[in-house]
């Protein structure tokens, strides 16, 4: 049996806002002592000012990011892709997306890497480059008092956060090993 590839950790001790200022390399280590490619989970209010924003489409159209109560995922990957970065972005959401489907959430839909149900937008997530890592933020709403855009959170779903973030993570730690795995288990043609 392999050790785990990808160390994953929920954190419900304590609440942690997120600004933006958390996709640096090493906040991981740093703030929850996990070396190495690892994603973390954490509760908390989202407010992205555009000078702390990575996504130039918001920037562009001046559409900061807030949100009274997230729950928030960070992950950090030391590799040099960015493309590579964007599908584990993109199968994370995949299993956030899943993991409601089969908790019965009725309505939802995905588009890219976000998630609505109807028109109301219930995810955020960015992937960007640091130096030395691929960093992922991937949020969703908890409550949606005072958001900038029609938002659904999951108190309103009846989806308990620490209960969904754990499955979510466990699941994602899954299908990673399952797909590093595969890399090194076929013989070469």
């Amino acid at each position: 049996m392999m050790n785990p590839i990808l160390q994953t950790l929920l954190t419900t001790d304590r609440e942690l806002a997120y600004d933006g200022r958390q996709l640096t390399p090493h906040w991981i280590y740093r703030n929850f002592d996990l070396m190495g490619d690892a994603i973390v989970g954490f509760q908390g209010p989202c407010d992205v000012r555009l000078d702390h924003m990575v996504d130039l489409e918001d920037v562009k159209r001046q559409a900061p990011i807030y949100s009274p109560r997230m729950l928030h995922f960070i992950g950090e990957w030391f590799i040099d892709s960015l493309d590579q970065g964007i599908l584990l972005q993109h199968l994370f959401l995949c299993e956030v997306y899943e993991t409601l489907l089969e908790r019965g959430v009725k309505g939802l839909s995905r588009s890219a890497n976000d998630i609505y149900q109807g028109e109301k937008k219930l995810s955020v997530s960015i992937c960007t480059k640091s130096p030395v890592s691929i960093l992922i933020h991937a949020g969703i709403n908890i409550h949606t008092e005072g958001t900038p855009v029609p938002t659904v959170g999951l108190v309103e779903l009846g989806v308990a956060p620490a209960p969904f973030a754990q499955q979510v993570l466990e699941r994602f730690q899954f299908d990673y090993e399952v797909w590093r795995k595969s890399r090194v288990k076929v013989i070469p043609r």
